[in-house]
């Protein structure tokens, strides 16, 4: 799927999508004319267009040198807000340059994402980002010999193969969350996983698991439950965890969604946070601030990832010379209301 970005404005993908409604992937069709939508929801994305004064750029583009002017954005799925936040920090970047944006979603399938790349880098792209790839080993080798611009965002790369990568220090941040929960007295504290496939999702659960043994407390097996990032993988966590014969006091998820989740399964449950349980989350995407109570957790600046991933981008279009670039940008925690001492709690 493509998604065309106007440079002649202010206005974003991101504006247009909000405005009618719909999801990008929607704008997306309708922009490149494909069948599959329905009337109304043509016309709505059309109005959107109009009122906004968005001009998608689909006139016949400058062949020399067999440039598409188009940045190619391969993402797993458009479901939570982590990802909408790093698109509008990619689409904040390239609407500052000549280059156009294509949207493709994966939803959450390998195969997919190896062939959206084939389709994708012969012709259609000039360079590509990709959010979280879970199947790099499929075409990472290809793209290299064919010196094909890519950056990888949220991921650190195939081991001995230097990429441009975009990642923040996820181990971190888990540590000083876990550290966080140990101070406030908790002792027995479950942690959701993220995608184990992934590498931030392995440097979270590293970063707890160190914690924990730093304070010279046991890394219990039954207080870690597989997720993969999403809301309801964190909802069934904590029914888990809650089930237990001596539940947690205390949650760390390895995403907000997946706190989401969490804190509706304890709300179902009949207790309360923070009071019976605490509970964390990892990102800080704007839901996290304004949930009741408000969530507290692990910041990673994700418009900011988008951001930089798209200057490096486009800087190694303009020069190809410019040598890969490994950036690592910082984590914070960001104490809410969702924790506090579990001396209250109904659990003890």
């Amino acid at each position: 799927m493509a998604l065309e970005n106007s440079n002649s404005n202010n206005i974003t993908i991101v504006d247009v999508a909000r405005e009618a409604g719909v999801s990008f992937s929607t704008v997306s069709r309708v922009v490149n004319n494909y069948k599959h939508v329905k009337p109304d929801t043509r016309e709505r994305v059309e109005a959107a267009m109009k009122k906004l004064g968005y001009v998608a750029n689909l006139k016949a583009r400058s062949l020399a040198g067999g440039r598409s002017q188009v940045i190619g954005m391969l993402i797993y799925e458009l479901e939570t807000s982590y990802t909408v936040e790093i698109v509008r920090g990619v689409d904040a970047e390239i609407s500052k340059s000549d280059y156009d944006l294509m949207l493709s979603t994966t939803h959450k399938r390998k195969r997919k994402e190896s062939t959206y790349v084939t389709q994708l880098t012969q012709g259609m792209v000039d360079g590509l980002l990709f959010v979280l790839p879970r199947n790099l080993e499929a075409y990472t080798w290809d793209l290299d010999q064919k010196r094909f611009p890519y950056v990888l965002i949220d991921h650190p790369g195939m081991d001995n193969r230097e990429s441009n990568t975009i990642t923040v220090t996820n181990w971190q941040g888990a540590y000083d969350a876990t550290q966080y929960l140990i101070e406030l007295g908790h002792r027995r504290i479950g942690f959701i996983t993220g995608f184990v496939e992934i590498a931030s999702a392995q440097e979270r659960l590293a970063g707890y698991q160190t914690a924990i043994r730093d304070n010279g407390l046991f890394v219990d097996p039954e207080l870690i439950c597989k997720g993969d990032f999403l809301e309801e993988s964190g909802y069934e966590a904590a029914q888990k965890f809650l089930n237990l014969e001596k539940p947690p006091t205390a949650i760390f998820a390895s995403s907000d969604a997946s706190a989401f989740g969490a804190m509706r399964a304890i709300n179902e449950a009949g207790y309360h946070v923070p009071r019976d349980v605490s509970l964390i989350g990892f990102d800080d995407v704007p839901e996290a601030s304004y949930m009741r109570p408000t969530l507290t957790t692990v910041r990673q600046p994700l418009r900011e990832m988008g951001q930089v991933a798209t200057h490096m981008l486009v800087e190694r279009l303009d020069d190809p010379t410019i040598p890969p670039a490994q950036v690592e940008l910082p984590t914070k925690l960001i104490i809410r209301d969702s924790c506090q001492s579990p001396e209250d709690s109904k659990l003890l």
